[in-house]
């Protein structure tokens, strides 16, 4: 098991079988803020640390996996392969884009997800539970364990040759992207999407109205109609912008949690909002 995989790195096939069983801890750790960012980082962090020997730039590697990440479970060793992969490079390169790094793991996200989602929530989990009520069906004891293997079976293989392609073709594949000066496209337009997502989820999961209505003329004029003529789902941008300057600021998340609660309290006692 002590089979080198990167002689200049010390990485060893020891090393991918952990990030390989690390990977099922991927939504151990799951948050709105970071999603399965740290099971992410957790996963490749022992290679990591010998890929980045030096204490401040193995930090540094730690904050960019840190980053939000969100994705199907089964193929994400994929986008860990290729992430060691642009980490080894980055190491080689001195003026590397570090920015790329989290740019491909966001570009991909989606795709993998989508392919995912369609095989093993669409296919391989209804395939599973068919021939395990069959079998549940004749009162045979063996049916769970036929759930469990012709679900698992694609799962694990998925991870380790995801795994696997990930970091071996993960160098070619950047290779050609930065040659043919795709890989800086691929990471403005991560960029963008990034931004995207962020107003869709505003949008979806942050639902502040303002209740009053006022009477003018005999007829009643209410606030947050206007509001949505004028700006739909202002009120929760508004807030937004709110936390992403006390943010900058550095005010801690803890402390903006309280402020908000305290500010949502006084203004939802006078019925400013909803």
């Amino acid at each position: 098991m002590s089979e080198y995989i990167s002689e200049k790195n010390n990485i060893t096939k020891k090393d991918f079988v952990k990030t390989f069983w690390r990977s099922f801890l991927l939504q151990a750790n799951f948050t709105y803020a970071k999603m399965q960012g740290v099971g992410f980082c957790v996963a490749i962090q022992h290679i990591l640390r010998k890929i980045w020997t030096n204490d401040e730039d193995y930090k540094k590697a730690l904050q960019r996996h840190l980053a939000p990440f969100n994705m199907t479970v089964a193929p994400s060793p994929l986008i860990m392969g290729i992430s060691i992969a642009m980490e080894e490079q980055a190491k080689e390169e001195p003026d590397y884009d570090f920015e790329a790094i989290n740019a491909v793991k966001v570009a991909l996200m989606g795709p993998l997800s989508g392919v995912g989602d369609a095989f093993f929530w669409g296919i391989i989990k209804l395939l599973a539970s068919g021939l395990a009520l069959g079998f549940a069906q004749d009162g045979n004891p063996i049916a769970p364990f036929i759930l469990l293997l012709v679900f698992n079976v694609p799962n694990f293989l998925t991870r380790w040759y995801g795994l696997k392609i990930g970091y071996e073709r993960g160098q070619t594949f950047l290779g050609e992207l930065e040659q043919s000066g795709k890989l800086q496209l691929l990471t403005y337009c991560a960029g963008i999407l990034g931004m995207v997502s962020a107003g869709c989820m505003i949008a979806m999961w942050c639902s502040i109205t303002c209740p009053l209505v006022f009477e003018l003329g005999g007829a009643e004029f209410v606030i947050q109609d206007t509001l949505d003529e004028i700006f739909p789902r202002l009120l929760p941008l508004l807030f937004v912008l709110f936390d992403y300057n006390l943010i900058k600021k550095g005010m801690s998340s803890g402390k903006i949690t309280l402020l908000l609660a305290i500010i949502g309290f006084i203004l939802g006692v006078f019925n400013l909002i909803g």
